[in-house]
């Protein structure tokens, strides 16, 4: 996508990766994503807001061709898909002033290489003139790492924001309003990266509510012309209650934990609960994530490998917790050969969650009529404590 103006004297100048499938070697992209660079202009300053990932460095020199001065170079977070060119630009552009939070210095000299004394750091709710345009920086810690910052232009009622409000989505359109299947993408995006942090994001929200906002540009994904759209999901993402919504990540060696995860969702669905299934060999890490913003409960489902949980769901329950949802019920279920110890196992992996641990159903081999009376029951308890959830 060319580079493309937003208001008169801001332009956007990032890159669209439309074949990009996976980021950190764990998040699956099935839309790609961009990396958003903006170019701000005074009447006697030039900045230009964050970078773009280094491997579209192409991209982001053609949109620069022509720009003979840039006076300051805005890093908001230091992550290298928002910051990796920022030697690049120092080096093309060597009168340039890197602006960043006082925590960000360090982080920049050892992400990036840049001594700690060409740092400028601005405090919270500084501001520099460009000239008949300003910018006002806010720090936000924690969303998602803790040297990140947000940047106000209060003449166009526009804010950057980095990584908050942003969305996994390549797209030739820039604006929110041209995105189909927005929040959905959006949602994936908070519930991947966001939600670990949605005790602060909820202050940082407040701080957002009182800005005076036309238009929010985040660095990854479109520019939010109607802003109101994703500043409400967000509220609803960070502060709702959970549904009546049970999760069931699990895997099965033999059909035995498969029969009772089936088992369940029937016994679940007989008493109103909903319930979704994810087979753990072939899941999207990231549809289950999206489900984890509003599921009340989760029951993991597991064979037993030598004596522990199976490694896929190692590694479901240890995400699971680390995404920090708002579930108040966990459980877990499944099958062992001649003994273990995989709900002890998975309770230790995800005892980062705060949620109550119902009493766990594991079967001998094939499940009994006894075991299938113990998930009715486990049914029974889950239903009962999702009485007052909406569907």
């Amino acid at each position: 996508m060319n580079r493309r103006e937003i208001v008169p004297g801001i332009e956007w100048v990032g890159a669209v990766d439309w074949d990009r499938r996976l980021f950190d070697a764990l998040i699956p992209l099935p839309d790609g994503t961009s990396y958003n660079a903006y170019l701000v202009r005074g009447r006697d300053r030039t900045a230009l807001i964050d970078t773009v990932d280094p491997t579209k460095a192409d991209t982001l020199w053609a949109h620069l061709e022509h720009v003979e001065r840039i006076d300051d170079l805005v890093i908001q977070h230091v992550e290298q898909d928002h910051s990796g060119l920022a030697p690049a630009v120092l080096a093309r552009y060597p009168e340039v002033r890197i602006l960043a939070t006082p925590k960000a210095q360090a982080m920049i000299a050892d992400h990036l290489g840049i001594p700690v004394e060409r740092i400028t750091p601005v405090a919270d709710g500084e501001t520099i003139s460009l000239g008949g345009r300003t910018l006002r920086f806010l720090h936000a810690p924690w969303v998602h790492w803790p040297e990140t910052m947000l940047t106000y232009v209060p003449e166009d009622r526009l804010l950057f924001t980095c990584d908050l409000f942003g969305s996994h989505l390549a797209m030739s359109g820039l604006f929110a309003s041209e995105a189909e299947h927005l929040e959905e993408s959006a949602k994936r995006y908070y519930a991947e990266i966001m939600m670990p942090f949605a005790k602060t994001i909820r202050g940082h929200l407040e701080k957002v509510r009182k800005l005076d906002i036309a238009m929010i540009a985040p660095s990854h994904g479109p520019v939010h012309d109607k802003p109101e759209r994703i500043l409400a999901a967000y509220e609803q993402w960070v502060n709702g209650e959970p549904k009546n919504l049970v999760l069931i990540p699990y895997t099965t060696m033999h059909e035995s934990t498969g029969k009772m995860v089936h088992h369940l969702i029937e016994a679940l669905a007989a008493r109103g609960v909903s319930s979704i299934p994810f087979n753990l060999p072939v899941t999207d890490l990231g549809a289950y994530a999206i489900h984890l913003v509003d599921a009340a409960t989760v029951v993991f489902g597991t064979p037993t490998v030598l004596v522990g949980p199976h490694p896929n769901v190692v590694l479901i329950a240890a995400l699971t917790a680390a995404l920090r949802p708002k579930l108040r019920h966990a459980a877990v279920i499944g099958s062992y050969g001649w003994a273990g110890k995989a709900p002890e196992t998975v309770q230790a992996l995800a005892s980062g969650l705060s949620a109550e641990w119902l009493p766990p159903v594991f079967s001998r081999g094939t499940p009994t009529s006894e075991t299938l009376a113990a998930l009715d029951r486990l049914a029974d308890t889950i239903a009962e404590k999702h009485q007052s959830l909406e569907t």
